[in-house]
């Protein structure tokens, strides 16, 4: 179920890498355009189980536990990338959502106080009294999914992943 709306995105909150693969898959799978599908979440590391992520040409390599779990999300979705940011640490994303994140910090335009997701989310027309919601999640590694687009494509992504079985989607 969706968490926020707002005339830019819908957001959903998954609670693991597993079901935030199955509704990308889902929504492929039903002919949604993926190009409007954003997710992030944080890139994990830890001294006994590294994940690492290195560009090969025109693709990202990655490799340890959710390494392979962001390299699959990486083949489906655009515009893949992963930056440190306090204080979420490593923070791996793809889709729209990037190149708003990259113009905010290019353009210093971080809004009142917000982090950087906190700006690129406000800047795609999430309430802010929204966006804690979603940083708070990603820091408890739970992983945020916009569907972006017309109210047709947003009612289109709530219907697919209404239907998808098993869908534990958290709601507010």
């Amino acid at each position: 179920m969706p968490v926020t709306n707002s005339s830019n995105a819908s957001v959903f909150i998954c609670n693991s890498h597993q079901e935030a693969e199955q509704a990308i898959h889902s929504l492929k799978q039903f002919g949604f355009d993926v190009t409007k599908l954003s997710l992030i979440g944080k890139g994990y590391h830890s001294e006994e189980h590294p994940v690492g992520f290195y560009t090969t040409g025109d693709k990202i390599a990655t490799w340890g536990g959710n390494g392979a779990f962001w390299g699959s999300i990486w083949g489906i979705l655009m515009a893949p990338a992963v930056f440190f940011l306090p204080p979420l640490g490593v923070v791996a994303m793809a889709g729209p959502i990037v190149s708003v994140l990259v113009s905010a910090m290019e353009g210093a335009v971080l809004v009142g106080g917000l982090s950087a997701i906190g700006a690129a989310l406000s800047r795609v027309g999430i309430p802010k009294d929204q966006i804690l919601k979603y940083e708070t999640a990603l820091k408890v590694d739970k992983y945020v999914l916009m569907v972006h687009g017309t109210a047709q494509d947003v009612d289109k992504a709530k219907s697919i992943l209404a239907g998808v079985k098993d869908s534990a989607f958290e709601t507010a």
